[in-house]
């Protein structure tokens, strides 16, 4: 139920993040008329993400086990994909995305009747970015969570965004984002390098990997992934109680290297050297 409830709330406020600086900014430039374009904007790409998922859902309940299988391992492929894109995403935007923001909506408002249009189609892409990349999510989660404990926490961290957003938005609540976003970011790049491993096992369980199959330790006497701990560790981190090595390095391999790339220090912008006076 946390790994949902996180990701959920870090998704949402991440789009909350993007349309309120959109919306505040219409605000302080006496252009409030133009609010309800981003609401067109958002329920576009709610429906949207809704739709695909329901879709994924529906084909996915088609298939032979073989198929069900190598199914879910490119929902959790994906799903890895779109988690380590979007906290590394943030983590190079967060500097910039205000006055970026700011600069494209000047520009939509230029563009006369087709002001409206582009408004929306800003709103529409910050919340479809993030609404996509939480189906793939909770796709590859609910296969390994069944019950009602992850949608659930899907559902309040949603609730929680919204009502950050707002509260974000009117100027009630500050929060350090970027102290936020490094430390959701480290704990999503855990999450991804569980889906990472369980993506083996679906790989295995379909036919196509059969290698690296020794079991590196058996925890099923002591911790089994059936009890109630074990099914929370397995929804949070997908534990797993009896791993194979193939399993174990790639959970190692990729979250030593993911976590190192991102808890690096970023480098300092290098400012261009002043040009040497021109001799007439």
């Amino acid at each position: 139920m946390l790994a949902p409830f996180l990701i959920m709330l870090r998704e949402g406020i991440e789009a909350a993040l993007v349309t309120g600086i959109i919306a505040s900014y219409l605000r302080q430039t006496g252009r409030s008329a133009w609010l309800p374009s981003i609401w067109v904007g958002i329920f576009l790409a709610v429906a949207l993400s809704l739709f695909t998922g329901a879709i994924l859902q529906l084909m996915s309940a088609e298939f032979p086990q073989k198929a069900q299988e190598m199914f879910e391992a490119v929902v959790g492929i994906v799903a890895v994909i779109v988690l380590v894109s979007m906290v590394f995403w943030m983590r190079r935007a967060a500097r910039s995305i205000k006055s970026e923001l700011h600069t494209s909506i000047d520009k939509a408002m230029q563009a006369g009747d087709g002001a409206t249009w582009a408004l929306i189609g800003m709103a529409f892409f910050a919340v479809a970015r993030e609404g996509l990349e939480s189906i793939f999510f909770l796709l590859a989660i609910f296969q390994q969570s069944p019950g009602a404990a992850a949608p659930l926490g899907a559902l309040g961290g949603v609730a929680v965004a919204v009502v950050l957003g707002f509260a974000i938005y009117y100027g009630g609540v500050h929060i350090n984002l970027r102290r936020f976003f490094r430390w959701t970011g480290v704990f999503i790049i855990v999450v991804a390098a569980g889906l990472l491993a369980s993506v083996l096992r679906n790989l295995h369980e379909a036919g196509v990997w059969n290698s690296l199959q020794e079991r590196v330790f058996d925890l099923s006497a002591v911790l089994p992934v059936s009890s109630l701990p074990g099914t929370i560790l397995s929804g949070i981190f997908g534990y797993y109680d009896a791993p194979t090595l193939g399993e174990v390095i790639v959970w190692v391999a990729f979250l030593t290297i993911t976590l190192f790339f991102f808890l690096r220090p970023e480098a300092a912008a290098v400012s261009p050297a002043p040009r040497a006076a021109k001799v007439s």
